[in-house]
């Protein structure tokens, strides 16, 4: 599974780079403050979305610390979606939030 540091993914947002985020945390999580740009589905929804998902895309998964974003990294990339987990999730997050 391919992981990316919080650090990383901030640099690459400093830099200009149009990165595309899921966060599958839970709406109310995400209402609380999330990434600016992201796409919510929380993990259990993650299945059925899937047909809205490009395979050809690289997305960024996010959650709270790490853990359900893994779980959904490790699950689309099985399906052969281009995914990377950002290792310690929001609760690492030092950027901008909405």
């Amino acid at each position: 599974m391919k992981e990316i540091s919080v650090q990383e993914v901030q640099k690459r947002l400093e830099n200009g780079e149009a990165l595309n985020f899921i966060d599958v945390r839970e709406v109310a999580e995400v209402k609380a403050g999330h990434i600016p740009g992201i796409v919510n589905i929380p993990l259990g929804l993650l299945e059925a979305k899937l047909p809205d998902l490009d395979k050809h895309k690289p997305y960024i998964m996010v959650c709270r610390s790490g853990g359900r974003s893994g779980q959904a990294t490790a699950f689309l990339d099985s399906l052969g979606y281009d995914v990377t987990n950002m290792v310690g999730g929001m609760l690492s997050w030092e950027g901008n939030v909405e």
